[in-house]
Formats: C-alpha cells, sequence, structure tokens
C-alpha cells in the first residue's frame, strides 16, 4: 500500500523552503512514498493547510516546511509559536501525521546551515518523523 504525504510548504523564504523541500522528498522517495505538494505564503498558513486537506481524507501524514527568522519584532514569537502550536494541536487533538520542517532560527546562516541537505537535513528530519508517525498510527490500529 502507498502512503500518500502531503507537503506544505511556506514559500516566504522560497530559496530556503526549496532546500528544506530538496531533504524532504529525498527521503519520501527513498522511503517510496507518494506525494503532493501545496505552497502558502507563510508559516502561520500551514496548520490551516493542512487541517483543510485532513478533510478530505486523501492523505496518510503532512509535512510542514518553511522558515522564520528572528527581526526586530514581537512578530517573530507569534509566527514561531502560533505555527508550531497549531500543528501540535493537529497532532493530538486530530491524530494526524506531521512532521514539523519550520525552521526558527536568529539568521538567514543558521536557517541555510539547518536547511541545507548535506548539514542540518531539517526537511529530511520532518519527512522521517512524518513517516514514522504515519508507521506508529498503523501499528496500533489507529484509523484516520
Amino acid at each position: 500500500m502507498t502512503t500518500n504525504i502531503l507537503i506544505v510548504e511556506a514559500r516566504y523564504y522560497a530559496h530556503i523552503s526549496d532546500m528544506l523541500l530538496d531533504g524532504a522528498t529525498a527521503v519520501l522517495e527513498k522511503g517510496l512514498a507518494h506525494f503532493e505538494r501545496l505552497q502558502v505564503p507563510g508559516a502561520l498558513e500551514i496548520p490551516p493547510a493542512i487541517a483543510l486537506a485532513a478533510q478530505s481524507g486523501r492523505y496518510d501524514g503532512y509535512i510542514a516546511l518553511g522558515c522564520v527568522i528572528r527581526g526586530e519584532t514581537y512578530h517573530f514569537e507569534i509566527v514561531s509559536n502560533e505555527s508550531a502550536r497549531g500543528l501540535m494541536d493537529l497532532g493530538i487533538q486530530q491524530g494526524l501525521a506531521i512532521g514539523n520542517g519550520i525552521l526558527t532560527v536568529e539568521t538567514e546562516h543558521q536557517a541555510m546551515e539547518r536547511a541545507a541537505v548535506e548539514d542540518g537535513d531539517k526537511g529530511g528530519d520532518a519527512a522521517r518523523a512524518c513517516l514514522a508517525l504515519v508507521h506508529a498510527r498503523s501499528r496500533f490500529g489507529v484509523k484516520q
């Protein structure tokens, strides 16, 4: 049976999202998972997009990819905290298998290091986390 995954990627920092996507898709291709992509403007849009997609019943799991870089205002905390809370709520309350690959960093340099496949590979980590949760749900006989 094929595992169907939806990658939801925030395109605000497109060059960083592309690096995260490279890592995630490499893992999914090795795991023989089928995947689709959905692009949203920023990290705050990722949890609602996953919630909407989950209503379709088409996906076994979800991968959230994006980047939030600290600026000079409180907005960083809001976006970082609320996107993480939204994903955690979906995972706990709805039992969704979500790999969180939203980087929350101080600088663009930190983001590049964490996103690069040959370095931090956080996109690959998010894909591995998603697949592990899909497997756990199956192991426990939980239906989506």
